[in-house]
């Protein structure tokens, strides 16, 4: 069996149409072309995305697709994420897992020492893959998504300076390329 190969990447200008485009599909169209021109340009932002070899379509991201963004904000010795997001027919593969502990990662080697996050208080599916990497509730932002009016729960993981943490994130590794290889994919950090 021929495992289907997978990128882990930072965001460059080439790849912004294809971001936005899935912004516009996961997120209903959260940040602008020129709000990814920003954190692009911004030192203390970080952008991942998950490329994936596009499947016999004509694409304009030479050969690839992107099916996950990722992005994070330093913020003193915090990484607050802001976007995790994964396209729908690729959910449940292990990508969402990847791409939290790639930002996780990035977090560590610039020397930050917690996570925080909001999520919609109904998302069950990111609320679990939260739990499962440390993050604990803190508080709750009241009507928080205009939209709907619906409350945001603050998560936050602390101890990303601590050696044990460290070993957590190689053992998430082993995990996630595991369950990826489980769905026929092939990632190796």
């Amino acid at each position: 069996m021929t495992l289907a190969k997978l990128k882990l990447l930072h965001l460059t200008p080439e790849r912004l149409p294809a971001v936005v485009e899935l912004d516009k599909l996961c997120l209903g169209g959260l940040w602008t072309l020129a709000g990814y021109e920003r954190e692009l340009a911004s030192p203390n932002s970080e952008l991942l995305v998950i490329s994936i070899p596009a499947i016999a379509q004509a694409t304009h991201d030479q050969g690839e697709q992107i099916v996950g963004i990722g992005c994070y904000w330093q913020i003193l010795e915090e990484a607050h994420l802001t976007i995790l997001a994964v396209h729908p027919d690729y959910q449940g593969q292990g990508f969402g897992k990847m791409l939290l502990r790639a930002l996780l990662a990035d977090a560590v080697k610039r020397g930050l020492e917690r996570a925080t996050l909001e999520v919609k208080a109904s998302n069950t599916v990111a609320l679990s893959l939260y739990k499962k990497f440390g993050f604990r509730e803190a508080g709750r932002r009241r009507g928080y998504y205009q939209s709907t009016n619906e409350d945001a729960l603050i998560l936050w993981r602390g101890g990303l300076a601590y050696p044990e943490f460290a070993v957590e994130l190689a053992q998430w590794q082993q995990e996630i390329e595991d369950y990826l290889k489980s769905n026929n994919w092939h990632y190796q950090a």
